[in-house]
C-alpha cells in the first residue's frame, strides 16, 4: 500500500472513531434516570454515573414516618441508579462492543444490569 493511501485510511479510521466517541458522549448525557416510588410519594433523578440529581416529595410523603420515608428515598434512588447503569452499559456496549474495556467499565455495576 502506498504511504499516501495508508495515511488516508488511517485518517478515516480516526475520524470514524472520533465520530463514534461524540455519539457515545451525547448518549451518555441522556443516560440518567428518574424513578418514582410505587405509590408516588418520592421521585429521584440520577445522572448517568448514578450521582443524585434531584429528589422530590409529594404531600403523601408527609404521612410517612421519618425512617420509612428515608428507606423509601434510598430504595427509589437505587432503582434510578439501576436504570442509569443499565442505560450506560447499553451505550458503552454499542460503542465499545463486548471486550475488556467494557468489562472494566461495568465491573462495579450490579450483575443483573450487565447483559
Amino acid at each position: 500500500m502506498e504511504p499516501a493511501q495508508w495515511l488516508a485510511d488511517y485518517r478515516d479510521r480516526l475520524e470514524r472513531a472520533a465520530h463514534g466517541a461524540r455519539q457515545a458522549q451525547e448518549s451518555l448525557r441522556e443516560a440518567g434516570a428518574t424513578a418514582r416510588s410505587p405509590r408516588g410519594e418520592v421521585t429521584v433523578s440520577v445522572t448517568a454515573t448514578g450521582a443524585l440529581d434531584g429528589v422530590s416529595l409529594t404531600p403523601m410523603a408527609r404521612r410517612l414516618e421519618a425512617e420509612a420515608l428515608a428507606e423509601l428515598i434510598v430504595a427509589t434512588a437505587r432503582e434510578a441508579q439501576r436504570q442509569a447503569a443499565s442505560r450506560t452499559t447499553e451505550v458503552m456496549a454499542g460503542y465499545l462492543g463486548d471486550n475488556a474495556a467494557l468489562t472494566q467499565i461495568t465491573r462495579h455495576v450490579p450483575a443483573e444490569v450487565v447483559r
